[in-house]
């Protein structure tokens, strides 16, 4: 097989969506005619773990893994009083008022650690793997960022051997919601429009994940830019779950304190406290790692007694969860960044065949794919009245047993399929070269 070595920070047993992307790129590769190599800390920060995805790893990959020196740890003892990384905020870089503490950590996070605190596995990454690649040669790289250090550790690679580059982002860099909120100097911030610059001008091809921020790339250089979305494995979603009979509204992954959907809320305790058949059916499930402020919030408005905060869970749980629901939600972070945004959450939604209340851009990204295929609405954060009658609707259709999403053409997101389009986008550039 062709070989395709794969930089990429987040790995198995690390959880999320971060890692989601390349392991399933990675199961469905041999198919293609590729063997992933990846190369991954052997020390990571872990601030989620989900063993479950080691499961994925194909037999054909071969793993590499060298020690890496973060700050992370000195980081949190100074400004973090000893607090472990997973139990942290979901992201507290964001425009919400910050004590003196968190603007100082930021503050070093943005200006000192560039192009984020993984910076310093950059160079000596690089040496190993140009030594490494002599005795065991590779026919393309993938780097795949955040965080961006995994970028410029395959420039440096590409650089002195030649080989094909695909630089993978998964996020933008200088356009991500919380880049504006770094309390960066003119300096750091040229710093990082420099390094960007470097990497979308030095690749052979980037790859993005949502056709907004492939437009915004392309603008930025001469460099194809290919959209390949994020997607959903239908392996999966073999497993059988059967519904638990409540009306459940279900959120997964990360919910974020600037993607608090208080209306929502507000429109189920208002319906709550007028029909108390929905209050006794009605329950919030929430299954990942939740920032304080949304709980809070649940608790409020009055919904204590129908909030199930499950917690972090596995991938092939938050799949049951999915497949579980009455309705999915899915509120988009308050930053005008997000209209490019397609959460790696939406794909599972639209394959668990349950209707997605999307609370955000109406005219954004995820509004795009939710209403072309059908999957559900997206209503902005302060529609009240179209929100109220959405759910008056499946509150209707769930009582009458016809509660479904009738979604269409959604196999271009399965993760077989997208696995093809990279694999042919890796062939092409080989080819080129040769």
């Amino acid at each position: 097989m062709k070989r395709a070595l794969i930089i990429s920070y987040y790995w198995p047993p690390s959880g999320g969506s971060g890692v989601q992307r390349w392991v399933k790129f990675a199961k469905y590769l041999p198919g293609q005619g590729w063997q992933p190599v990846i190369y991954t800390p052997e020390n990571p920060e872990l601030t989620t773990v989900d063993h479950t995805l080691e499961e994925e790893i194909p037999a054909e990959a071969e793993i590499i893994k060298t020690r890496i020196i973060e700050p992370y740890g000195l980081y949190r003892k100074i400004f973090g009083g000893g607090r472990k990384a997973s139990e942290g905020e979901v992201n507290p870089i964001n425009g919400q008022k910050k004590s003196f503490r968190q603007k100082v950590s930021m503050f070093i996070r943005g200006n000192l650690f560039i192009p984020d605190p993984r910076c310093l596995w950059i160079s000596p990454s690089a040496k190993y793997l140009v030594k490494y690649l002599k005795e065991h040669p590779v026919d393309i790289i993938i780097s795949t960022g955040p965080p961006h250090s995994m970028h410029l550790i395959a420039e440096k690679v590409a650089r002195r051997t030649g080989i094909p580059w695909i630089a993978d982002f998964r996020d933008p860099w200088t356009r991500m919601f919380y880049f504006k909120h770094l309390g960066l100097s003119k300096w750091a911030e040229d710093r990082h429009r420099h390094l960007e610059k470097t990497v979308l001008d030095n690749a052979d091809t980037v790859v993005a994940v949502s056709p907004l921020v492939q437009e915004e790339f392309q603008a930025m250089t001469a460099t194809p830019v290919e959209l390949i979305t994020n997607g959903y494995d239908d392996d999966d979603f073999e497993q059988i779950v059967e519904p638990d009979g409540y009306f459940n509204i279900t959120h997964t992954g990360l919910f974020a304190s600037d993607g608090n959907p208080e209306i929502l809320w507000k429109v189920l305790a208002d319906r709550c406290a007028s029909d108390s058949e929905f209050a006794r059916m009605l329950r919030i499930r929430l299954a990942g790692k939740n920032d304080k402020e949304i709980t809070a919030s649940i608790e409020s408005a009055g919904l204590a007694a129908n909030l199930r905060d499950v917690g972090y869970v596995d991938h092939q749980r938050a799949v049951r969860e999915q497949k579980n629901a009455s309705v999915l939600i899915l509120p988009l972070r308050k930053e005008p960044e997000y209209r490019a945004t397609l959460p790696g959450k939406l794909f599972e939604y639209l394959a668990s065949g349950r209707p997605v209340l999307g609370i955000g851009q109406t005219d954004g990204a995820m509004a795009r794919i939710i209403n072309s295929t059908k999957a559900g609405v997206v209503f902005n954060w302060d529609d009240e009245a179209s929100v109220r009658k959405y759910l008056d609707l499946c509150w209707r259709s769930f009582k009458d047993g016809t509660l479904k999403a009738d979604t269409e053409n959604i196999e271009q997101f399965s993760r077989r399929a997208l696995t093809s389009r990279m694999a042919a986008l890796m062939d092409s550039l080989i080819n080129k070269k040769k």
